[in-house]
């Protein structure tokens, strides 16, 4: 049996290696677009599934006891969901949003293998202390919120922006690390 995550991020591919346990990768294209009228934890599980799904399609003919991982991480700020920043405009402008505020992020992980799907999903929440607009314009300089959920990366030099966290840390980078424990556990994945 092989594990596949089928991302193309290294956040979550570092944070997979945390766990020790062996993986491949398989990169997947799946449309990362909310559906009118769909809550932001189903559109976050919808796609995490997703991802795994078109993994397990990718490597199922030459690996018929493959289990596949997918995650998916969003922003969540009311009902708004704050997905990667096109350009430094849109990353400023939702930095703006989030400053001063407390938001959630949602993270869904999903494992599929020939015959069944599971999923878990945490839910966190971020304080962000109230930014001026000369540390957000330095903070997009620095090209980090590019390609990050919510433009920002509490891993990087962002983690200086949160005031307080309540969940998980692993969650907010994008796999969080105790629900995918539990998840590779019940595959029979030894964590």
């Amino acid at each position: 049996m092989t594990l596949w995550l089928a991302s193309q991020s290294p956040r979550r591919r570092e944070l997979l290696k945390q766990l020790g346990v062996a993986f491949d990768s398989v990169d997947v294209e799946v449309p990362e677009v909310r559906g009118e009228g769909e809550s932001p934890r189903a559109y976050v599980e919808r796609v995490a599934c997703a991802k795994a799904g078109a993994g397990l399609d990718k490597v199922i003919a030459r690996d018929p006891r493959a289990v596949v991982l997918g995650a998916d991480t969003e922003v969540v700020l009311g009902q708004r969901v704050f997905g990667k920043p096109r350009d430094a405009g849109d990353a400023t402008a939702m930095l703006q949003a989030l400053s001063g505020r407390t938001h959630r992020v949602i993270s869904a992980v999903c494992c599929v293998d020939a015959s069944r799907r599971e999923m878990a999903v945490n839910e966190s929440r971020v304080t962000v202390a109230a930014l001026d607009v000369e540390a957000i314009s330095r903070y997009v300089a620095t090209g980090e919120p590019f390609g990050k959920a919510g433009a920002y990366a509490i891993q990087g030099r962002a983690a200086a922006f949160i005031s307080h966290l309540s969940g998980s840390h692993s969650g907010v980078m994008g796999l969080p690390l105790h629900e995918t424990a539990e998840l590779l556990r019940s595959f029979g994945i030894a964590v």
